[in-house]
């Protein structure tokens, strides 16, 4: 209330310089997890000049695919059509980040039927249909990428009708990305092979949220959740990330969870909804060509390949051939990008320097 208002101190907005700082520690703890290149999903004019500064000063090392939050600031940032690949393909600005739900923890996450554990609601769409439909084609018209966030089976419908709707007026990759699809109806699934549709989950979601998932969903709607082998199968392509920094950066712990859906005590034994399992081949293609194939990037990054970026880890354990506790206990020994160290940083001027940011 207004009482309130008065007694409670507003905290200044961050300066520039702290906006910096934080890239740069954001920066390293990537590298130790060994993350070579990120989505940020939901970047604002001042994430924008952060990335921009830190380019521009040549200490930008991981890539970043920029997704704005909204169209307001996806005009402002980027203009009338997308960015060039900036900084020897550090950064590009491409897509605009949407909202049709909430969490699934808040009981925001849109349902088509009422929470098992909270009869008088279905959660709440954060805009309708038309809306929805509309800030679409407002991206599409100018060719940016479109990523909208949907988690509860009504959101994902939506998304899918969308896309289903947009896709006979806007031809061509359009690689038209679900943000989470966490809760999906089974009657829905096979629409995420049509259009080009892009599944962008988090495996370790399934595991720090099954039990809660379970509690508001009920055991007879659970056969669409976190139904990673199953969407695969449909024909969507899979884009696996962490969604940090609700979660830690750490794809191996992802990996380990979606090979096994055991969460890191190994419960429950044999996997939750073991049929949604994927092979640790699908797993680690889904972090690393699918992520990048995600952000349109895959002629540049994501795999070792003559005439793309070298970027690469060393780590002391296999993961298409370690058990789920191993990979989740892997070590990066050390992180390159575009032919440079960047982790651990154990030289003056580390390779990652002397590359300039212009050879890569």
């Amino acid at each position: 209330d207004a009482a309130m208002g008065l007694l409670t101190p507003r905290l200044p907005a961050p300066r520039a310089a702290d906006r910096d700082a934080a890239l740069a520690k954001a920066q390293s703890i990537l590298f130790q997890r060994g993350v070579t290149a990120v989505a940020d999903m939901g970047t604002s004019i001042e994430d924008w000049q952060a990335f921009r500064r830190a380019g521009d000063k040549n200490q930008l090392y991981v890539r970043i695919m920029a997704y704005a939050m909204g169209i307001d600031q996806m005009a402002l940032i980027a203009g009338g059509e997308p960015t060039p690949w900036l900084y020897a393909d550090r950064l590009r600005m491409g897509g605009v980040k949407l909202f049709m739900d909430g969490a699934l923890g808040s009981r925001g996450a849109w349902l088509k039927a009422p929470y098992a554990d909270a009869p008088n609601t279905r959660g709440l769409p954060r805009m309708t249909d038309t809306q929805l439909g509309n800030l679409m084609s407002r991206a599409a018209m100018d060719g940016f990428q479109v990523a909208v966030h949907a988690i509860g089976d009504a959101a994902n419908a939506a998304v899918l009708s969308s896309i289903e709707d947009l896709s006979a007026t806007y031809k061509g990759d359009r690689r038209w990305r679900v943000e989470h699809a966490q809760i999906v109806d089974p009657a829905d699934i096979a629409r995420f092979g049509r259009n080009g549709v892009i599944a962008s989950m988090q495996p370790v979601h399934e595991t720090s949220d099954r039990v809660m998932a379970e509690a508001r969903l009920g055991p007879q709607r659970l056969a669409g959740a976190y139904a990673w082998q199953s969407i695969a199968k449909a024909g969507a392509r899979l884009a696996f990330g962490s969604d940090a920094p609700v979660e830690a950066p750490d794809p191996f712990a992802g990996i380990a969870a979606a090979i096994s859906r055991e969460g890191p005590d190994g419960q429950p034994a044999g996997g939750w909804q073991p049929q949604e399992k994927v092979s640790p081949v699908q797993a680690l293609a889904a972090y690393t060509t699918g992520g990048a194939y995600a952000g349109f990037a895959e002629g540049r990054f994501g795999r070792l390949a003559p005439g793309l970026r070298a970027d690469f880890i060393l780590v002391d354990t296999d993961p298409l051939t370690a058990t789920a506790d191993a990979i989740r206990h892997t070590r990066v020994r050390e992180t390159w990008v575009g032919g440079g160290k960047v982790w651990p940083d154990d030289a003056e001027n580390g390779a990652a320097k002397k590359d300039g940011n212009q050879k890569g």
